[in-house]
């Protein structure tokens, strides 16, 4: 199978030719004058060839990138919860095993934490992983240091800047995956179906883990909804076997994040996760709530 650079590649490379030709074509009449053309574009495809040929991309089972909320409406413990638990899933058994099971055996992988308008941080860049040793020092890095949570939720802003990692990376995956996590809806960037939507048109899977650990009468629950996986399902989420497991209590985030993994990296059968609401869905929400609580906040 071609990579992105190769068939980027072979199309410059034909336009040259066939440019070239024309040109020669419609200077030179006779057909030995054409044929000396062609020995001409030849030797350029030949001199140019190493050229492109230096830039090949990595070919891998997916592309994976790990989009994980770290907005203030998540407490120290929980954001500690959130990058041990996906560091155990990488490093665990089932996960192995799945990328065992994928036709080339390996994959690629990035950890971003996001919160905000243009508030992302790489954790752990773009890295191969095709060793237990690989996924190892995967694991060890997320779990290097603990960051602070940031300000507001842009879920529109993280998955144009998970999708714009994997256009600009060096690898070239047989599937484009992001995985999204988060605790509430978006209130800032624009609208999230619209992001969705420009993303999945570029062949990239978009699922997500939302997570529903908020006490309902915490300081945070004015900034919430209850049926966040219904919002998942009908706004985030989008592409083939777009899939959403919410978390409902942290002490089973860890298991969930595993069981997402292996239906990414593996693309086994997905079960079905009912969620909380099947009818049409506002999509701003987040922005409809965010409003109000200005408003609220603005009052003598």
């Amino acid at each position: 199978m071609a990579t992105k650079w190769k068939r980027e590649r072979y199309r410059i490379l034909i336009r040259l030719a066939a440019s070239t030709r024309a040109f020669v074509t419609r200077q030179n009449g006779t057909a030995s004058e054409t044929y000396s053309g062609m020995r001409v574009i030849l030797a350029l495809l030949l001199a140019l060839w190493p050229i492109f040929s230096a830039a090949q991309s990595t070919e891998v089972d997916v592309e994976l990138v790990l989009a994980v909320d770290v907005s203030r409406s998540m407490e120290p413990w929980e954001l500690e919860i959130q990058r041990r638990g996906y560091a155990e899933a990488l490093n665990s058994d089932a996960v192995w095993a799945a990328i065992q099971r994928g036709l080339l055996q390996r994959i690629a992988v990035t950890y971003v934490e996001w919160a905000g308008l243009a508030t992302q941080r790489v954790v752990v860049p773009w890295t191969l992983i095709e060793t237990r040793a690989d996924a190892d020092r995967v694991s060890a890095q997320i779990t290097a240091h603990f960051d602070e949570g940031l300000r507001r939720t842009s879920i529109t802003s993280a998955l144009h800047h998970a999708a714009h990692l994997i256009n600009l990376n060096e690898f070239d995956g047989l599937r484009r995956v992001i995985d999204i996590s988060g605790d509430g809806p978006n209130n800032s960037g624009g609208t999230v179906s619209s992001a969705r939507d420009s993303i999945v048109e570029q062949g990239i899977t978009i699922n997500g883990l939302p997570l529903m650990t908020h006490d309902p009468n915490g300081p945070y629950a004015r900034w919430g909804i209850p049926d966040l996986d219904a919002y998942y399902r009908a706004c985030v989420i989008g592409g083939p076997g777009a899939f959403v497991i919410p978390v409902t209590d942290w002490d089973n985030f860890a298991d969930a994040v595993r069981r997402k993994l292996v239906l990414e990296i593996a693309q086994a059968p997905l079960p079905v996760w009912r969620v909380q609401s099947q009818t049409s869905y506002n999509c701003r929400i987040g922005e409809d709530i965010w409003l109000r609580n200005m408003d609220l906040l603005s009052l003598p």
